[in-house]
């Protein structure tokens, strides 16, 4: 400790050896004083919420606090005939709004079931990258004459996986042309069953390398869970008479919407941004790995070669509005930081659900539903009608609001029009000089 103390005072530098073995306290210390942190600062760093300091240390490195984001829940939500309370976790306003109001609407979708979900078998790939390696075609021939064989060593890494029904599953070769030369690709199908999978896939794949590399005589260098998860995929549709959703004025806009979407890229990514609102949403409350779903949903979103919107829209032949939405979901309900974060358990517990390959359609449902809500806002009032008002009752807030103060000052801020941080402030100073003129 006195060496990263002793270095921290004489020179501000981010060279800290021996910062990991530090106490939380005394990191916040070298923190503080690297910040010129105020004691005010510093106590809301050590206020760890509902995570307990020790367990935010055994979930990742060189903690100093803890960041919470609003914990909410979405109702109303019907999903193949089953009503679920969903906990979602964000920051952006009117996202939970307009799932529970989407959620409202699409309950008397497909004959009353809701929204439709289903999910494919939990099937990950790991990939085993071998370079330098002869006759590479006529090598991969090799590779699955001993199919079995590679699947029998991976599956001896988790027998209990096994035991369950999961395991290695498959195995596909591929050779591709890079920079560096030709490589050949192994990749290993592995059906995970309830967990995300990247720990055991990467496990088996690290198993393996070495007989891949005595098969063929090449060098493995990367041995390691795909993102790219094609084989888990989550599918979510309804079909809704229009009279329950605005009429079919708007059931027609909404298809146009989703038309402009399929045409162009910049609309595309702006469409599945509403989409993954609720998708990452719940992934946080249920402590899922959301920078692997992003990657691998955006990716799937471009496996035409050209970026496309995850969901389309349409009126079928008698007249219902019908969407559907298609994208992998690598989610998992053991394991990880959701057997480690107790609230992420809670969510569970509140979802109900037994299975990842629930979570993944509830998940998809939750999307589709946060996709409907974003597009008929659009093509009605506009996005910013709910939206400003949250937003500006945010600015007051941040002004320094507190009370009836809150409410006034948004009321004012909507009137005006104006609804900006310096707004919220000249309106806190005006109320709050009135009522100090009131009391004298």
């Amino acid at each position: 400790m006195g060496s990263v103390m002793a270095q921290t005072d004489l020179v501000k530098s981010s060279r800290l050896p021996g910062f990991y073995k530090l106490s939380i306290d005394e990191r916040i210390n070298i923190v503080k004083s690297w910040a010129n942190l105020s004691e005010g600062e510093v106590s809301l760093l050590k206020n760890f919420g509902n995570l307990d300091p020790k367990i935010a240390e055994a979930m990742i490195e060189n903690v100093i606090g803890a960041m919470s984001y609003p914990l909410a829940i979405a109702t109303n939500f019907r999903i193949n005939g089953k009503d679920y309370l969903v906990p979602m976790v964000l920051e952006e306003p009117s996202v939970v709004a307009a799932a529970s109001n989407a959620a409202r609407m699409l309950r008397e979708a497909n004959d009353g079931d809701g929204i439709r979900a289903e999910a494919s078998r939990q099937l990950m790939i790991g990939q085993v990258h071998l370079m330098k390696v002869p006759s590479p075609r006529y090598a991969a021939m090799e590779i699955m004459r001993r199919k079995e064989e590679l699947l029998e060593l991976a599956n001896s890494t988790n027998q209990t996986l096994v035991k369950l029904g999961g395991g290695a599953k498959d195995v596909e070769v591929r050779v591709i042309e890079t920079g560096r030369g030709v490589c050949l690709v192994v990749h290993l199908i592995v059906d995970v069953l309830d967990a995300m999978g990247a720990n055991t896939v990467n496990t088996m794949v690290e198993a393996i390398a070495p007989y891949l590399e005595k098969i063929v005589g090449g060098e493995s260098r990367l041995r390691i869970v795909s993102n790219y998860a094609v084989y888990r995929i989550a599918k979510a549709w309804v079909r809704i008479d229009p009279k329950h959703i605005g009429g079919k004025d708007v059931a027609e806009k909404i298809v146009d919407a989703s038309a402009i979407a399929e045409a162009d890229i910049f609309r595309a990514v702006t469409h599945n941004k509403g989409i993954m609102n609720g998708v990452i949403a719940v992934a946080l409350a249920t402590a899922q790995d959301h920078r692997a779903i992003e990657a691998g949903v955006h990716a799937y979103a471009s496996r035409s070669g050209a970026y496309k919107p995850l969901s389309t829209w349409d009126i079928d032949v008698q007249g219902y509005l019908v969407g559907v939405l298609e994208m992998p979901l690598q989610v998992g309900i053991i394991g990880g930081s959701v057997k480690t974060h107790p609230v992420a358990q809670i969510a569970l517990k509140i979802l109900g659900i037994k299975t990842a390959k629930e979570l993944a359609e509830v998940m998809a449902a939750v999307g589709l539903a946060q996709n409907f809500a974003a597009l008929r806002a659009l093509v009605t009032t506009g996005i910013q009608a709910g939206h400003m008002k949250l937003h500006a009752r945010n600015l007051a807030i941040a002004a320094g609001a507190h009370g009836e103060l809150i409410d006034i000052v948004v009321d004012e801020m909507i009137k005006e029009g104006k609804i900006t941080f310096d707004k919220a402030i000249e309106l806190l100073k005006k109320y709050q000089r009135s009522n100090d003129l009131s009391q004298h």
